[in-house]
């Protein structure tokens, strides 16, 4: 069976812009693709990760033809969407028993749960809100 790492927007935006962590995040990312693991993330990654890009667009951090790169950029690292049964509410009762107020994060979260899998962030708030009760949560330092 292929190895398989679930991975958040924070994450996936680093590999596509120009952000201080690009360094650490791509060797993890080289380091992964030479062993074969399989990237994952639930729906929640794509609109995110769109999204982010968008709004940097509008506000006019990134050109539009930028932003349309780092897009076809980000589709190029092929991280597979994952819907299992179950994501939905795992999320809410991992969002619940952590006393978050929303279940955004807990869906990367709960998806790495479900698969066995560890998480990977770059996002310091997720880590500290997840990471000391599941530790599948890591943080790219």
């Amino acid at each position: 069976m292929m190895e398989e790492v679930c991975v958040d927007a924070s994450l996936a935006l680093s590999w596509v812009l120009p952000m201080d962590i690009n360094v650490r995040s791509e060797a993890l990312f080289q380091g992964w693709a030479r062993e074969g693991t399989a990237l994952l993330g639930p729906p929640l990654l794509y609109a995110e990760t769109v999204s982010v890009i968008r709004n940097k667009v509008f506000r006019r951090l990134l050109t539009v033809e930028e932003g349309g790169d780092a897009l076809e950029l980000f589709f190029a690292y092929g991280v597979r969407a994952r819907e299992p049964a179950g994501l939905y509410r795992q999320a809410f009762a991992l969002a619940t028993e952590l006393r978050r107020p929303q279940a955004y994060d807990a869906q990367y979260v709960a998806l790495a749960q479900i698969q066995g899998c560890e998480l990977w962030t770059a996002d310091r708030r997720l880590h500290a809100a997840f990471g000391p009760r599941c530790p599948w949560v890591k943080l790219v330092q």
